[in-house]
Order: C-alpha cells, then sequence, then structure tokens
C-alpha cells in the first residue's frame, strides 16, 4: 500500500510524469480535476480503504498543506513516497506557453507558487524522497 505525493510549483511536469510513472499502477487524485475537496477527501478514503494504491497530484507547496495527506496514509498503513519536480520557474513558465490554452496558469502564479514553495524533507513523514530533474531520470534524494 503506497501513497505518493508530488511536490512541485505548476508546469513542473507533474501530470506527464504521473502518466510516464504511474498511470498503470496508481489512481490519480488532482483537485484540479475532481473541483473540489470533498471529492478529493472521498476519493483519497475510498483509496486508503480499498488499499490500493495513488497519488497525490497536486502543488503541495507547503508542510502545512502535505502533512494531512502523510498522516491520512501513515494512519492506514500506507508507505508514504514524495517526489519534488525541481524545476527552476523560468522553465516552468515556458513550458506553460506550450500547454494548451485552457490548461495555462497565469505566469505570476508560476512565480507565486515558487516564492511559496518549502523543500520537502523527510522528517515530514516520508519513506521515500525522491528529486526529479527531468521526468525521465530520478534521482534518490534520501532513503
Amino acid at each position: 500500500m503506497e501513497m505518493v505525493l508530488f511536490i512541485g510549483i505548476p508546469a513542473s511536469g507533474k501530470s506527464s510524469f504521473y502518466k510516464e510513472r504511474f498511470f498503470l499502477t496508481h489512481v490519480r487524485i488532482n483537485r484540479d480535476m475532481l473541483k473540489t475537496r470533498r471529492r478529493e477527501e472521498l476519493l483519497i478514503r475510498a483509496c486508503l480503504e480499498g488499499k490500493t494504491k495513488f497519488v497525490v497530484e497536486n502543488t503541495n507547496l507547503t508542510c502545512a498543506v502535505r502533512a494531512p495527506y502523510i498522516t491520512l496514509a501513515k494512519n492506514a498503513g500506507f508507505r508514504v513516497v514524495g517526489y519534488f519536480l525541481d524545476l527552476p520557474a523560468p522553465e516552468a513558465v515556458n513550458r506553460n506557453k506550450l500547454r494548451p490554452e485552457q490548461e495555462r496558469v497565469p505566469a505570476v502564479a508560476i512565480w507565486a507558487a515558487r516564492k511559496r514553495l518549502e523543500l520537502p524533507a523527510m522528517d515530514q513523514g516520508f519513506d521515500e524522497l525522491h528529486t526529479v530533474t527531468d521526468t525521465k531520470s530520478v534521482q534518490t534524494q534520501i532513503l
């Protein structure tokens, strides 16, 4: 049983990384798709009760945002694996320009997210924590 938590600013490659690495094995939980916290909570609870692997694919920028997910997963006996998608803000802004118009976010949102980002660390409750600087290669940050 495993919960994967993505951490990254908008346009850092979270959705692409999910599709490449987890599409066939983990349920995708993404608040942009689900639209409400209530729907997100229902799907997370279903995964926890059903002992189903899942990925929380939101920005999860701060320790305070990550903590409730980690606590729920740990209380349900799940391993918690973090993936920090470490993309510089200028590159994210450029990637964002390549997105279909309806999927773009304002550039200011990317810069603001970068300012709010608190780096993930093992002492936040992760069992594994990885840094992704290129979605084709994953570097283990801390075991």
